[in-house]
């Protein structure tokens, strides 16, 4: 090869791994986010929650949610800690759970999650509040 055909190679390779990486935002850029703040006390409450990318505000669906917690650490109960069932989102970007918040308080849920295409886990600790 000449060296002429050698340089627009290798600028086109430049080019190539510049716009694949430029597809693909920072894991810091993702966030869950609460529906609502509030639950109600008692059994199978459902806590809906949205994945987004905090540039463009868009959610963010088929996301793989592998790590899930929720107790009282707000209060100070960490060991209060209640079974979590994940649950069909009811739109794309949605994620939904269903829990026994079995008293009024400060709940936290943990989420941990893989984004399809980016490197990294999505990890975010979200307080929900459970009212009589």
């Amino acid at each position: 090869m000449t060296t002429i055909k050698l340089a627009r190679v290798a600028l086109a390779a430049l080019i190539g791994a510049a716009l694949t990486g430029a597809a693909h935002a920072d894991i810091k850029n993702y966030e869950f986010q609460l529906a609502q703040p509030t639950v109600k006390t008692g059994a199978d409450r459902t806590v809906t929650v949205r994945l987004v990318d905090k540039s463009s505000g868009k959610a963010i669906p088929d996301a793989v949610i592998f790590a899930i917690r929720l107790d009282m650490a707000p209060d100070g109960m960490q060991e209060m800690a209640t079974k979590v069932t994940a649950m069909p989102g009811t739109e794309p970007g949605t994620y939904r759970f269903k829990a026994n918040f079995s008293m009024a308080g400060r709940w936290q849920l943990s989420l941990g999650a893989k984004v399809q295409g980016e490197t990294g886990t999505v990890e975010n600790k979200l307080v929900v509040t459970a009212e009589k």
